[in-house]
């Protein structure tokens, strides 16, 4: 109610009334538009800033391709066709991951993709082969929407999609989680860094840590001395120290320890094997 005593709504209250008005009556409209009325609601307390977030985030979406998100190729974790099943599954416990393309020789020749929980048919004595597990390969173009893969993916009941340029080689992969990241942020499951444990001993000289591990833990866990003035996690600071994001496989020595980058993609390094030089 106002000063002077009428039920009318307050001069702010008016005035997103008003852009609601505007925006979903007869004058043109845009993009732009819809996500500024969105954020002067938010500030009335009509949504909160979490809602606002996803709203945003689902307005973006349809404005991304497919190569704006996607995994790229040289960050894909794949499995050898050649490989036999008692080589693949320490490759699947280690990366966490739930799927797998599977290549040929010819990396941009993809077999097909192998789920971890397909494995499980191993416990019943099954004599399997590798090509026995594998599901067809889903195979989009760089240039898709995200808004239709995601709709594609819903309908399907697909989870993941290999990626291809324009003229047909393996350009990366995505999943419907990295669409979904997109629209509501990170999505942490079983498998992330902050769910499994910091760091953990391999064997008498090697450790498997966590790219989040606080710089503070790692030096009471393993008796270092890294400074923690300028990164707080050990990850920040390795990465640092290649100056740029590190690939699976890479290796960099720092103060008498070897780091070799073991879970990485295109956004943020994962887990690292660490042993002393």
């Amino acid at each position: 109610m106002n000063d002077d005593g009428s039920g009318s709504p307050g001069n702010g209250s008016r005035g997103w009334l008003e852009k609601l008005g505007r925006a979903f009556g007869g004058e043109p409209r845009s993009r732009d538009d819809l996500i500024e009325l969105l954020r002067d609601v938010s500030q009335q307390g009509l949504v909160e800033p979490e809602t606002l977030a996803m709203l945003e985030g689902a307005l973006e979406v349809d404005e991304l391709q497919v190569r704006d998100v996607m995994i790229p190729r040289s960050h894909m974790v794949v499995i050898p066709a050649q490989s036999s099943l008692h080589d693949t599954v320490p490759m699947i416990i280690e990366s966490g991951h739930s799927r797998f393309p599977v290549v040929g020789e010819d990396k941009d020749e993809i077999r097909g993709i192998l789920l971890a929980k397909d494995l499980l048919k191993l416990i019943s004595g099954e004599q399997l082969e590798l090509d026995d597990l594998l599901r067809p390969a889903v195979i989009i173009p760089e240039s898709k929407r995200l808004n239709v893969l995601l709709r594609e993916f819903r309908v399907s009941k697909n989870h993941m999609a290999i990626v291809v340029d324009e003229y047909g080689g393996v350009s990366g992969l995505i999943t419907i989680e990295d669409v979904l990241e997109e629209i509501v942020g990170d999505i942490d499951d079983e498998h992330d860094a902050e769910a499994v444990e910091d760091i953990r001993k391999l064997d008498d000289a090697r450790y498997l840590v966590q790219a989040l591990t606080t710089i503070d833990d790692f030096n009471e866990s393993l008796g270092t001395r890294f400074s923690d003035e300028d990164y707080d996690t050990i990850g920040g600071l390795v990465v640092a120290e290649f100056g740029r994001l590190p690939e699976p496989g890479e290796v960099i020595e720092i103060a008498d320890w070897k780091f070799k980058v073991t879970a990485a993609d295109d956004r943020r390094l994962h887990a690292m094997d660490v042993s002393p030089v």
